[in-house]
């Protein structure tokens, strides 16, 4: 170990491990700092696209490498059953916004009368609604509005579809277009026959209550999506659970 002209120290060139010592005590300016991260980041990024597109990973070679990072394979196994458990997600979007959730859950066998009920309360207690129940042959719902569970037959046991739709913002939006076009339709009109300044009190009017109506509809969508994802999240991780853990000799739901 030696010290330079600078007062710094530095390892011999036949010394690899003194290198790293050295590496590890150095203080790195805020500028060596901000260069370190990002040629981190750009190798992260890297290693990112050498993953085969489609092909993705087996869980135990996520159990892999979370084991070098010091978590558990159990916790990677159990972070992975929470990712099946979630079902499908599913999005509707109307100029680029997000203005419609939904989540599909497919389960193994069907559901028992008891975890019918215990949804629709779960239903209820989630989304602050009451709603409405119908049965429809071997179909069976939950609706409030805009917002529907519906619970399907399928081979191999029922699937749950899960969704909604903002539909006042999407009103307000469409609303708010419409009055910036009739404004502009002003615009060319009172140009072509020369009373354009005139109208321009009007015009600017009708085009500030467009704009407003846009963007109070569209302002309120990211919150109201990231809501519900995370409620129907939560809704189907829990029937999910039950219905691993209910018996499944339990009476199927009811059909009429």
């Amino acid at each position: 170990m030696g010290i330079d002209d600078e007062g710094r120290r530095f390892a011999p060139r036949d010394g690899s491990s003194d290198l790293v010592a050295v590496m590890t005590e150095r203080r790195y300016s805020e500028e060596e700092v901000a260069a370190i991260f990002e040629r981190a980041a750009e190798a992260q990024q890297t290693a990112r696209r050498q993953l085969p597109q489609g092909e993705g990973m087996m869980l135990a070679e996520l159990q892999e490498i979370g084991r070098e990072v010091g978590i558990p394979p159990e916790l990677v196994a159990q972070a992975a059953r929470s990712m099946d458990q979630g079902g499908l997600a599913a999005s509707r979007r109307f100029l680029g916004l997000q203005i419609g959730v939904g989540r599909t859950v497919d389960l193994d066998r069907r559901i028992s009368e008891k975890e019918w009920e215990r949804l629709v309360v779960d239903l209820r207690e989630t989304f602050d609604a009451r709603g409405t129940v119908r049965n429809d042959g071997s179909f069976r719902q939950w609706t409030n509005g805009n917002l529907q569970a519906l619970l399907e037959p399928t081979e191999t046991g029922h699937r749950l579809r899960l969704r909604t739709v903002k539909g006042d913002a999407r009103g307000l939006m469409t609303a708010g277009l419409a009055s910036l076009g009739v404004a502009a339709a002003m615009v060319i009109a009172f140009a072509v026959t020369g009373g354009l300044g005139d109208s321009l009190p009007g015009v600017g009017f009708l085009s500030a209550i467009g704009l407003g109506m846009f963007g109070i509809g569209a302002i309120r969508l990211p919150g109201w999506a990231r809501l519900r994802r995370h409620q129907m999240e939560g809704i189907a991780a829990r029937l999910v659970l039950a219905a691993q853990s209910e018996d499944p000799d339990d009476p199927p739901a009811k059909t009429s």
